[in-house]
């Protein structure tokens, strides 16, 4: 995965017509949740769709807010989604065998906004473009804050 299209999916839509796009932004722009950090350790290999990943040791509260507050406010204004239970995860390597060893990879991400991706395919790969971005209240006693 080139760093550019790295990504934490929050809500997993699918297609969604253009004309949509502005009511989408609405929905998501209403969302309000702090900032969070994520401390990654955990590595696998999901045999199903050939997918090397990185995943949180848990999934903050803050997070599992803002993911709860955009489904309700998808599923009133009519929007589809993937409804499964939510696993957050980062794609490391996509279409891949599964790999002999996954080393231990560790790492901390703070979470300070997030954003609405389209993803596109391009000759050769998944392309990830940032459409509209919000931000997260600052934490309180976070750096920066």
């Amino acid at each position: 995965m080139r760093r550019d299209n790295l990504h934490l999916t929050l809500v997993f839509l699918g297609a969604v017509a253009r004309e949509k796009i502005p009511q989408l932004e609405a929905v998501a722009g209403h969302q309000n949740g702090a900032g969070f950090g994520l401390e990654f350790g955990a590595t696998g290999y999901w045999r199903h769709n050939r997918i090397v990943w990185a995943a949180p040791h848990a999934t903050p509260e803050p997070m599992r807010g803002l993911v709860s507050g955009l489904e309700q406010a998808l599923e009133r204004a009519g929007f589809d989604f993937d409804r499964r239970s939510y696993v957050p995860h980062i794609t490391l390597i996509r279409d891949t065998r599964a790999p002999a060893v996954l080393p231990p990879l560790a790492f901390d991400w703070p979470v300070r906004d997030f954003a609405l991706v389209e993803s596109a395919r391009d000759e050769r790969s998944m392309v990830y473009r940032v459409i509209a971005q919000w931000p997260l209240a600052a934490r309180p006693g976070a750096a920066g804050s």
